[in-house]
């Protein structure tokens, strides 16, 4: 695979997979970046994985890495300590990232300083094991992510299932937050971490209403609903299982591709690939058009 200038340098353009020793491009306009190796004019690859451009500097992002992450990241994690005024979180990185007290919305959406009382009530906002989204604020020296969830859009994830994927796939976008219409909700987390979950309305009360983010209890999901959330997350596992790229309109596809297939099907290998297969194809016919 070869870039050139014809190539469009937007995120809405086709995935280019390299392998090491692969040439990138014999363009001598481009700049060199991580993952690359020049041998005369030639820019090589010297990693397995994807080329991003931007403008004229192209980087291959290994396929397999560790989640490095930028500001503004939206990203899913998992609480796995408590400490003075501050959680970590496992987000799939080289280390922990830290949740500052002061970083979240209090009960009842109150803007106020934090206070002694608030620390030692700590474990009922997150505890040990819950799931969280949230956004990437800033960097600490060590290289922890400083995290944050004062949008309503963030904080405690219920009433889904979440999805593990290399998080070189999951392409930056204007919003990671989806609403399919299955009545499914999926949030992207660019930190490799996916969640497939039942579609809920946010009222803009919901922030004013006392403990009514940091509930525990799932609402009732019916047994079509878990068969959308499971068919919805086999979908993005056959995307993953085949290295595509994976965005919206890539899932709307997948789920698609597999409709004549039973949920409980649609992991066998032949099948994954009949549905990762027919989704590419419909977006290549997208795109053409």
């Amino acid at each position: 695979m070869e870039v050139d200038e014809n190539d469009d340098a937007d995120e809405g353009t086709a995935t280019h997979v390299v392998t090491p020793g692969e040439v990138v491009t014999a363009d001598t306009s481009f700049m060199r970046g991580h993952g690359t190796y020049t041998e005369g004019t030639t820019l090589i690859s010297s990693v397995a994985g994807v080329v991003e451009r931007v403008n004229r500097l192209l980087t291959v992002r290994p396929l397999r890495s560790r989640y490095t992450g930028e500001i503004g990241d939206v990203v899913i994690g998992r609480i796995t300590e408590l400490g003075p005024k501050r959680w970590k979180v496992a987000i799939n990185s080289r280390s922990d990232a830290i949740l500052l007290l002061s970083s979240i919305n209090l009960p009842g959406g109150v803007q106020r300083r934090k206070t002694e009382s608030d620390e030692l009530q700590m474990r009922n906002f997150f505890a040990e094991g819950d799931l969280l989204s949230a956004e990437v604020g800033q960097f600490f020296q060590d290289g922890a992510a400083n995290l944050h969830t004062r949008n309503i859009r963030y904080g405690k994830l219920r009433n889904g299932s979440l999805i593990t994927v290399p998080p070189s796939l999951i392409k930056r976008t204007k919003s990671h937050f989806l609403t399919l219409p299955y009545g499914i909700d999926v949030i992207l987390g660019l930190n490799g971490h996916i969640w497939v979950s039942k579609h809920v309305e946010l009222p803009p009360e919901l922030a004013t209403q006392p403990d009514a983010l940091y509930h525990n209890t799932n609402e009732p999901i019916s047994n079509d609903e878990r068969m959308n959330i499971a068919r919805v997350c086999n979908a993005i596992r056959c995307l993953a299982a085949h290295n595509n790229f994976i965005n919206d309109t890539m899932i709307v596809y997948a789920v698609e591709a597999s409709e004549g297939v039973d949920v409980k099907d649609m992991l066998k290998p032949e099948a994954m690939q009949k549905i990762v297969m027919a989704a590419r194809a419909q977006f290549k016919e997208a795109q053409n058009q």
